[in-house]
């Protein structure tokens, strides 16, 4: 429990951030202060190129900085991505399983939580069946239980229903907000779509392009938090950054 009259760490952090992937390149992300609160559901906007996917590596602790600091809780968030990357050779609970067992799990602990896993993204029938059998939104429902299974408080997600139809999405993001609500989870989401960002966020931060910079927060609620509001400001940075001809 947070000590009475003291604000609780923040979950992520990133304090003046700048990151390249080469020495003598330009920079992907620059000078960048980013702190995301314990239980906040944080989406991530920006053109293509704006550093969105690098921006969640770093808080994945898949790169490390240029320069500038990052704050990390352990153990590292889990990640999930817009490719499901489960082993077509398991079933779905082999699959979560497996996230299990290298998380420490007891083997004889690992079936029963797989299943509750499931039976968490409304797969409670999906324990035995192999991967190839299942739809792309059952396949993503199964990766979202594997990240769940490494035990984070914190979860990365890239672009992760992008790819499956609009009524799938629309139940998926149902699953994970009930998720994120019942388990006080963390949650940093790369969207590249205004709709989805705005349904899902407490705030929605967007990225300018060449480099990447903090370019606007929304609060949920507050006044220009709308998908028209947002829409319009993205185009704005896109224009802005557009190559000249």
């Amino acid at each position: 429990m947070p000590t009475p009259g003291r604000t609780p760490a923040p979950a992520l952090a990133l304090n003046q951030v700048t990151h390249a992937y080469r020495t003598d390149g330009p920079p992907v992300l620059e000078r960048i202060d980013l702190t995301v609160a314990q239980g906040e559901f944080l989406c991530v906007l920006g053109a293509s190129g704006s550093g969105k996917s690098t921006l969640l590596s770093l808080f994945g602790g898949l790169e490390h900085p240029s320069s500038g600091t990052v704050s990390l809780p352990s153990p590292r968030p889990a990640l999930m991505f817009q490719e499901h990357a489960l082993f077509p050779w398991l079933t779905a609970g082999g699959n979560v399983e497996l996230a299990l067992r290298f998380g420490g799990s007891p083997k004889a602990d690992r079936e029963a939580e797989a299943r509750r896993l499931l039976a968490l993204v409304r797969l409670p029938d999906a324990y035995d069946r192999p991967v190839h059998e299942l739809s792309g939104g059952m396949r993503q429902r199964v990766a979202l239980a594997r990240a769940l299974a490494q035990g984070s408080r914190v979860l990365l997600m890239d672009e992760p229903f992008a790819a499956l139809d609009t009524i799938t999405r629309d139940v998926l993001h149902e699953v994970l907000l009930g998720i994120w609500e019942a388990r006080g989870l963390t949650v940093v989401f790369v969207t590249h779509q205004v709709p989805e960002a705005v349904r899902l966020a407490t705030r929605v931060v967007l990225l300018s392009s060449r480099p990447g910079r903090i370019a606007h927060s929304w609060r949920a609620g507050e006044a220009g938090a709308d998908s028209t509001a947002i829409t319009a400001r993205l185009r704005e940075e896109i224009r802005r950054h557009a190559p000249a001809h």
